[in-house]
C-alpha cells in the first residue's frame, strides 16, 4: 500500500515521461553538442599554451556573464509568455515576445560598451602572480585578443536567445537544436582550421577560435530567424511581430514587476559565480587553468540536470495557466524526482571517468591534478545542485520571482561569496579544500528549497485576467 502511494506521488505514467523527454531530448542533445564542442574548443586553444588556455577562459567567464544577462531578460517575459502559449493567447505571446527582443538588445549593447571601455580591467582581475606557473601579461594580451574579436557575436546572440526563448514556449525544441548543432559543428570545424591553420587557412590561434564563434554564433541566429518567420502557422507569436513597437501598458508594467526580479536575480547570480572564480583566482594562474579544464568537462555532465529543470519551467507554467492547479503541483513532483534521479547516476558516471579528461589536456601536471580534484568534487554536489535547481524553476513558472531573487542572488552574494573570499584570502587551506567547503554550502539551499516547493507558494496563475 505504501510503495503503490510512493509511486503514485513520484513516478509517472508512460505518456508523463514521454511528454517530458520530448521537451527535454532535443534540449540536451542540443547542449550536449555545444558542451562537446565547447571542451573540443577548449583542448584545442590548450593545446598552444596555459597562457592561451587561461586568457580564453577568463574572457568565457565575463561572456557567461552576459549569457545569462540575456538569459534573465527574456525569462522574465517568458514566465508570461509560457502561460498566455497555455492560454491560448497568441496576442499575448507577441507582446513578450517584444519585450524579450527590446531586454535582449538593451543588455547587449550595454555589454558592447562595458567590454569595449573596460576589456583590460576586466580581464586583470583574474591575473595574479602568486602561482608558480604561466606568465600573466602574456595571458592579458591573449584574453583582450579573443575578447575584441567576440564582441561582434554579443547582438546575434541577444536576438537569437530572444526568438529561442519563445518558440521553446510553444514546446517546440527540435529546430533550436538543429540551428545550435549546424552551429557547434560550423564553430568546430573552424576551430581546427583557424586555430592551427590548416590548408589554404592561416594559423590564428586565439583570434582563429574567436572568429570560428562569431561565424557559428551568426549561422544560429540565421537559422532560427528563417525558420520562425517562414513557419507563421508553427509560431503564431510572429504574426504581426514588427508591425508595431507597442506593449500594452498592463502587461508590460507586469513583466516589469514579475520580471526585473528575475533578471536581476540572473545577473547578479552570473557575476556571482565570476566573483568565485575570481576568489580562486587569487591562488594563481595555474588555478585558473585548472578550473577551466574541470568546468568545461563538468558542463558536459551538468546538461541533463539543467534542461530537465528548464523543462520544469514549461510544462509547470503551462498546466498553471490553463489553470489546472493540482495536476501543475503533480507534474512538479514527479519531474522533480525524476531529474534527481537521473543526476545520481550521471554524477556516479562524472566520478568515474571525468578523472581522465585532464590528461588530454597540454598542460602542466600540476595543473592536471587539481582540475581532476575539482571534477571529483563537482561530481558528489550535483545531485544536490539537481534538486536546488528544479527547486528554482518551480517558483519561477508560478511568476514567484521575488522569491527566486532571494534564493539565488541573495543566497550567492550573501553567504556563498563572503564564504569564498574569507577562505581563499585570509586561510592557509588548499585550494582544493576551499573549493570543496564552498560548493557543499548547497546544502543550505536545498534545505530552504525543499521547504519552499512543499509550501506551495509558487502555485498560481498569472495570466488569468489578462
Amino acid at each position: 500500500m505504501m510503495w503503490k502511494r510512493w509511486k503514485k506521488k513520484f513516478i509517472g505514467d508512460r505518456e508523463f515521461y514521454g511528454r517530458v523527454l520530448y521537451l527535454a531530448v532535443p534540449m540536451i542533445i542540443q547542449n550536449a553538442i555545444t558542451s562537446f564542442v565547447s571542451f573540443l574548443d577548449n583542448i584545442m586553444v590548450g593545446q598552444i599554451g596555459t597562457e592561451q588556455m587561461s586568457g580564453v577562459a577568463i574572457v568565457n567567464q565575463l561572456l557567461f556573464v552576459f549569457n545569462i544577462c540575456v538569459f534573465g531578460g527574456v525569462s522574465g517575459a517568458g514566465i508570461f509568455g509560457t502561460q498566455f502559449f497555455g492560454k491560448g493567447d497568441f496576442e499575448g505571446q507577441k507582446y513578450t515576445f517584444r519585450f524579450k527582443m527590446y531586454a535582449s538588445l538593451l543588455i547587449g549593447f550595454l555589454a558592447l560598451g562595458l567590454f569595449g571601455a573596460f576589456r583590460t580591467e576586466l580581464i586583470s582581475l583574474y591575473l595574479n602572480d602568486t602561482g608558480s606557473v604561466g606568465d600573466i601579461a602574456l595571458a592579458l594580451e591573449y584574453g583582450k585578443e579573443y575578447m575584441l574579436i567576440m564582441m561582434a557575436s554579443l547582438i546575434p546572440f541577444a536576438v537569437n536567445q530572444a526568438y529561442v526563448n519563445t518558440i521553446r514556449e510553444t514546446g517546440q525544441t527540435f529546430v533550436p537544436m538543429l540551428a545550435s548543432v549546424i552551429a557547434v559543428l560550423t564553430n568546430l570545424a573552424l576551430d581546427y582550421l583557424l586555430i592551427f591553420g590548416i590548408g589554404i587557412f592561416p594559423q590564428m590561434g586565439v583570434a582563429g577560435a574567436a572568429v570560428a564563434t562569431v561565424i557559428a554564433r551568426l549561422a544560429e541566429c540565421l537559422i532560427v530567424l528563417v525558420w520562425t518567420h517562414t513557419h507563421k502557422e508553427k509560431n503564431q507569436f510572429i504574426k504581426g511581430a514588427y508591425k508595431s513597437l507597442l506593449i500594452p501598458k498592463k502587461i508590460c508594467r507586469d513583466i516589469l514587476r514579475k520580471g526585473t526580479p528575475l533578471m536581476l536575480n540572473e545577473m547578479l547570480w552570473a557575476s556571482g559565480m565570476a566573483v568565485i572564480v575570481q576568489c580562486y583566482a587569487v591562488r594563481g594562474l595555474e588555478v585558473v587553468a585548472a578550473q577551466n579544464i574541470s568546468s568545461t568537462i563538468t558542463n558536459l555532465f551538468n546538461i541533463v540536470y539543467l534542461q530537465l529543470g528548464s523543462c520544469i519551467a514549461i510544462v509547470v507554467g503551462q498546466l498553471l495557466g490553463a489553470g489546472k492547479i493540482e495536476e501543475a503541483k503533480e507534474a512538479d513532483t514527479k519531474m522533480i524526482f525524476f531529474s534527481v534521479g537521473c543526476c545520481a547516476v550521471v554524477a556516479a558516471v562524472m566520478a568515474v571517468i571525468g578523472r581522465f579528461f585532464p590528461s588530454i589536456y597540454n598542460t602542466e601536471e600540476s595543473i592536471k591534478e587539481l582540475a581532476r580534484n575539482f571534477i571529483t568534487i563537482s561530481a558528489l554536489v550535483m545531485p544536490l545542485c539537481s534538486f536546488s535547481h528544479c527547486t528554482y524553476f518551480t517558483l519561477r513558472s508560478g511568476g514567484k520571482t521575488g522569491v527566486t531573487f532571494l534564493f539565488d542572488s541573495v543566497y550567492t552574494w550573501v553567504l556563498v561569496i563572503p564564504l569564498a573570499y574569507i577562505l581563499a584570502n585570509y586561510t592557509a587551506l588548499a585550494v582544493t579544500t576551499v573549493f570543496f567547503i564552498v560548493q557543499f554550502t548547497e546544502i543550505i539551499k536545498v534545505t530552504m528549497g525543499f521547504f519552499m516547493v512543499r509550501s506551495g507558494v509558487w502555485v498560481q496563475n498569472i495570466v488569468e485576467k489578462s
